[in-house]
């Protein structure tokens, strides 16, 4: 969770031990609910080495591809025989599931859905955004300038952490590609992989309404700073933007005038699994824990506060979704996404594309020959991690 939301999330835990009945209850015979914060990739290694080790925090959270590696090493429990079946039934299904299963037992409940890349633009700098590709690129042209003619671009139309391949998928969708089959095999030596990346690098080469260089904490600064009218980015960054008072709209990603399709970002939902370690009356103190930081309540106040989409369907149906404009624009974005694999070769396939993706910004390798490589090292490295 971005600083925000663990905001929101503290206040939360202090709610349950002071107001709900059963957190009160718990809270008297001596349990303590409390977070502890760590990024994407260290809380996966974090958590492994500790539940391995019989300890660990007894709810992990996080997006759903954390759930192919902690079933393969077995550190978590399965969620089916824990949860009443009208608890389970509570969840949205549609337009992306809530509840993350694997091998038929469901081993994570999500308290959102969405997680999921989407436009942002400045409505100071552009009321409504560009719908199409040559949209965004002729207000790119006109906007993208050296204001005090230094020979240096002072403002930017678009940034974003173009160089990480979560932040290039999207593309790939817009020319009807993905990354893998329904099989788990990869699919990125294709059409669509060549024509997204040579697409980025125009933005950037030709087209020159892109920064040169530009990581996550770049793209934001220009952002905040109103040195990009735009940026793409998801909804753990909503409540900084209005921490620092931006006038700003979310939208899709603009639709790829050569196909007629929109960008598909990766949609997936964050979530709560427990703790293989976590037994007795503990196990039973995480549970309702877990029922109440997935409650209706729980979810609209992370949605009206951070601007997340809730997964419970009391919840989705409230009227908040449809009339906060924040909140619609990513939904609007979310029904044109593509559920995130829940496989361990996930990890292979973000692993398999850097390299050879980087290579074409780089000058350094050509697009169709980047697809190639990025298939065969992807190959390779599933073979690998089968043995």
């Amino acid at each position: 969770m971005n600083p925000g939301e663990r905001k929101i999330l503290d206040d939360m835990l202090v709610k349950f031990a002071t107001e709900d009945p059963k957190g009160i209850e718990l809270s008297k015979q001596g349990y303590t609910f409390r977070e502890l914060f760590y990024e994407t990739e260290p809380i996966r290694t974090n958590f492994i080495i500790a539940a391995l080790g019989g300890s660990g925090a007894d709810l992990v959270y996080g997006p759903s591809d954390n759930v192919g590696p902690f079933t393969k090493l077995e550190i978590i429990h399965p969620l089916d025989t824990l949860f009443e079946k009208e608890f389970i039934d509570s969840f949205i299904t549609e337009p992306i599931p809530s509840l993350t299963y694997l091998n038929g037992k469901l081993y994570q409940i999500g308290d959102q859905i969405g997680n999921h890349l989407c436009l942002v633009y400045n409505k100071d700098f552009l009321p409504k955004p560009p719908r199409r590709m040559s949209e965004l690129i002729k207000f790119g042209q006109e906007f993208t300038k050296d204001l005090d003619g230094d020979g240096k671009i002072d403002r930017y139309a678009l940034a974003w952490n173009y160089t990480e391949p979560f932040f290039f998928v999207p593309f790939l969708g817009g020319y009807g590609g993905q990354v893998m089959d329904d099989s788990a095999k990869p699919t990125l030596n294709d059409q669509a992989v060549v024509k997204a990346a040579q697409l980025i690098k125009d933005l950037r080469d030709t087209y020159k309404i892109i920064p040169r260089e530009c990581d996550y904490n770049t793209a934001n600064t220009l952002f905040k700073e109103k040195q990009a009218a735009m940026v793409i980015n998801g909804p753990w960054a909503w409540a900084g933007y209005r921490d620092n008072k931006i006038n700003f709209g979310v939208a899709r990603i603009p639709l790829i005038d050569e196909t007629g399709l929109y960008p598909a970002p990766m949609v997936s939902p964050r979530g709560y699994s427990i703790n293989i370690n976590t037994k007795g009356e503990k196990l039973k103190a995480t549970c309702e824990l877990l029922k109440f930081l997935c409650s209706p309540d729980v979810e609209l106040e992370f949605s009206r506060r951070a601007g997340t989409i809730p997964s419970r369907k009391e919840a989705y149906i409230n009227p908040i979704l449809q009339e906060d404009e924040i909140l619609r624009g990513s939904i609007e974005q979310l029904n044109v996404g593509r559920a995130m694999p829940v496989v361990s070769e996930m990890r292979v396939i973000w692993d398999s594309m850097r390299p050879s993706y980087q290579a074409v910004l780089n000058g350094s390798m050509s697009p169709d020959v980047a697809a190639r490589e990025m298939q065969a090292l992807a190959e390779k490295l599933i073979r690998e991690m089968k043995e």
